[in-house]
């Protein structure tokens, strides 16, 4: 495992992460391609706007969209995102920011869309405006939530999100039929690399937000918006480097730097050999759980985002092992070396392999039989990868 100096020196301790890439474990890892493109950018000065707009231009084209704008984060790109349906980038609406009275004020979401990334909405002056149930939604209530003060549907993609949804398809004819755009939250929803255009390009979604600390593993405060030309000229235009409502959301010429090479470098990858390796790792931590009593297992297709990278499933019987999966997390967290699994109700664990070092699997396996049961017979791992031939993630 590679040394962890900065944290060291702090004295803040290193973690090893089998859940995901989530933002307060610290993103994802950036590869070599994309920290030598940050250094490179930090070296000299650029007139931002016009970083902004050639960069833009790539990464439309690498993705297959009308537009593109990098974004500091994906968060900050539904901010953007919705200031942009609100205004359509007219100055004068710009201008009255963000309780003009003259402009649209709600975002339509499902019910069953609405989480924890909502406050984005307000920031940007807007409220939400609910539609159907968590169980079932119908189109009529879609189409008779539609009014004058609709600036946009704001759609939440995943499989964790879809059930009693309108399918996108449906909600983009609605929507666009009365004139409002659709916004696609897909944050996490790479892989598969397709989405990069499925949602706008295929689906008819004015535009979509993913997140660059992910899996594209790119800088943590950085977000890809792609679509309809207009609107992503109409987001930009409230943003950094002008002077305007979100200045505060800026992106530097490093974090745009790092977005477009981790985007080029994703593009290259051979995704299906990197999923075979994530199903390698889930299997054999399978295989090494399998004599443990009470605990079962199974590997999932879908991670925590619902996007298509296998995890393990780790249901755990208290009665048997005397504690529940709370407890057996709060201890893989609070071991040597510490590890970070998922949780979820009903006493269950998810183990991912999406950001791990190939070094690392093993480890985690041997923390986790020595969490669930057996500290006592189980030897501490060499490092050494398990289930693969090379690290995680690299290109080949």
């Amino acid at each position: 495992m590679t040394p962890m100096g900065f944290y060291d020196d702090l004295g803040a301790r290193r973690l090893i992460n089998a859940a995901t890439s989530y933002t307060v474990l610290g993103g994802s890892r950036m590869p070599p391609e994309v920290l030598d493109a940050m250094r490179d950018a930090a070296g000299g000065f650029v007139d931002m706007h016009d970083l902004h707009e050639r960069v833009g231009a790539e990464l439309a084209e690498l993705t297959h969209n009308d537009a593109a704008y990098v974004t500091p984060g994906c968060a900050a790109g539904i901010v953007l995102g919705v200031l942009g349906c609100r205004t359509r980038g007219e100055l004068t609406r710009i201008a009255v920011l963000p309780d003009g009275p003259s402009l649209p004020d709600e975002v339509i979401m499902h019910t069953a869309h609405r989480n924890p990334y909502d406050p984005a909405v307000r920031l940007a002056g807007a409220r939400i405006r609910e539609i159907g149930n968590i169980k079932q939604t119908f189109d009529w209530e879609l189409a008779a939530a539609i009014g004058p003060r609709t600036a946009a549907v704001l759609y939440v993609a995943g499989t964790t999100w879809s059930a009693g949804v309108l399918p996108l398809p449906d909600v983009v004819q609605i929507a666009h039929a009365r004139g409002v755009p659709v916004i696609v939250d897909a944050a996490a929803q790479v892989p598969p690399v397709a989405n990069f255009w499925r949602f706008t390009a295929e689906e008819g979604a004015d535009l979509a937000l993913f997140s660059g600390g992910k899996e594209l593993r790119g800088p943590q405060a950085s977000g890809l918006m792609v679509g309809r030309t207009s609107l992503v000229e109409a987001a930009r235009a409230n943003g950094a480097p002008h002077q305007r409502l979100a200045r505060a959301m800026k992106v530097g010429k490093e974090e745009i730097a790092g977005l477009l090479a981790a985007v080029r470098r994703y593009l290259l990858l051979d995704h299906a050999a990197e999923a075979r390796e994530w199903q390698a790792t889930c299997v054999a931590w399978l295989a090494g759980l399998a004599d443990l009593d009470g605990v079962r297992c199974v590997v999932e297709p879908r991670n925590a985002a619902g996007a298509p990278a296998p995890r393990l499933r780790i249901d755990v019987d208290a009665g048997v092992l005397g504690r529940d999966a709370v407890a057996v997390a709060a201890a893989l967290r609070g071991g040597d070396p510490a590890v970070v699994v998922g949780g979820g109700p009903g006493g269950v664990l998810y183990a991912e392999p999406e950001a791990l070092e190939a070094d690392e699997a093993e480890v985690v396996l041997w923390r986790l039989r020595a969490e669930l049961g057996c500290a006592a017979t189980t030897a501490r791992p060499v490092n050494r990868p398990i289930g693969r031939d090379r690290p995680i993630g690299s290109s080949l």
